[in-house]
């Protein structure tokens, strides 16, 4: 089942000549594509599902990215952002907790059946390069991406360049451990800062917050079947829950003990706040901040960082992937000329 959405009408088309790339997003069911200009505008979106499978999955990356070069012929590069380990070449996906693939070099498999160049990135990294490019970090040499969702998602820039560490993994802000024999995490661990401050966290707080007795909420029914959300209980705070404030206010304090953490090691210049849940920013931000500045080493005797929300939402990863995929085809072109 997939469809189709166009972003602009057929008299924007003629952007598709000004070398536009794909970028993937890939999920667990369903797969995300779309066309992306130059200038990181969304010409058209595809979204496909699948069973999750290997098979699958290859196959809705091949068939979509040919449907989407016969409407765009001048598609010159294909990007996949993957949420999962890479290898230091961006060939090879070692492990993806909610993705098929184990050690397996995508690029060599689908390479051969696809109409342009595939290119690999970790798909924190695919987002902090579509902000970096046409973002909220536009501009910024030194910053550092947290993306707030089922965990937390981590990417840095230095000078330009996307900072991957020794074996492509770094950096994981989300299994840094913060609360010693705390909750136990899907890393394997326990307590880790993901299991405090993301969308799943706010839930578990939620719960721990109803188990005490000391709120009415109408969230109660929810965490008690274990049907509860994240936005559930954003969408209860934003009409004053006592209970889901409460989990609002912990989630906050976590992240700003977070944001120390970042700036203690690597003195960003700028933070930027992504993921679903900094859609509900205005709820925690300013307190997050606070507690940031607080806990950060050698507080009110240095600058402390900007901390903006994402501006492209969840396009970030597919804008990303695609003009990275596009930059690594202008690369190689240039030096083979």
């Amino acid at each position: 089942m997939s469809t189709d959405i166009p972003i602009h009408p057929s008299s924007d088309e003629s952007a598709a000549a000004d070398c536009p790339a794909i970028g993937f997003d890939i999920g667990g069911t369903n797969l995300r594509a779309a066309v992306i200009s130059a200038d990181g505008q969304v010409l058209y979106r595809v979204q496909t599902s699948s069973d999750g499978s290997v098979d699958a999955i290859e196959r809705g990356i091949v068939q979509t990215s040919e449907r989407l070069v016969e409407r765009f012929p001048d598609v010159s590069a294909i990007g996949l952002a993957v949420a999962g380990f890479l290898d230091s070449d961006r060939e090879t996906v070692r492990f993806a907790p909610h993705l098929p693939w184990r050690d397996a070099n995508v690029v060599k498999r689908l390479s051969l059946l696809l109409p342009c160049p595939l290119q690999l990135e970790h798909d924190a990294n695919s987002a902090a390069w579509g902000e970096y490019r046409f973002g909220a970090a536009r501009g910024a040499d030194n910053w550092v991406l947290f993306a707030l969702g089922t965990g937390i998602g981590g990417a840095m820039m230095q000078g330009g360049e996307i900072y991957r560490g020794a074996y492509g993994t770094a950096p994981e802000f989300g299994h840094l451990t913060v609360v010693p024999e705390g909750r136990p995490c899907s890393c394997g661990k326990r307590g880790c800062l993901e299991r405090y401050c993301s969308g799943t966290a706010l839930v578990t707080t939620a719960q721990e917050l109803s188990e005490s007795g000391r709120y009415f909420s109408r969230l109660t029914d929810g965490l008690v079947a274990g049907s509860a959300t994240g936005t559930d209980v954003v969408s209860a705070a934003r009409q004053g829950d006592e209970l889901a404030l409460a989990a609002i206010d912990d989630f906050a304090t976590w992240l700003g003990r977070g944001l120390s953490m970042v700036g203690d090691v690597f003195d960003p210049e700028l933070i930027v706040i992504g993921g679903g849940v900094a859609s509900a920013s205005d709820l925690y931000l300013d307190k997050a901040k606070v507690e940031f500045a607080r806990n950060l080493t050698g507080a009110g005797y240095r600058p402390v960082a900007d901390v903006r929300v994402a501006e492209l939402g969840a396009d970030a990863g597919l804008i990303g992937a695609a003009d990275i995929a596009r930059s690594v085809v202008a690369a190689e072109g240039a030096a083979s000329s």
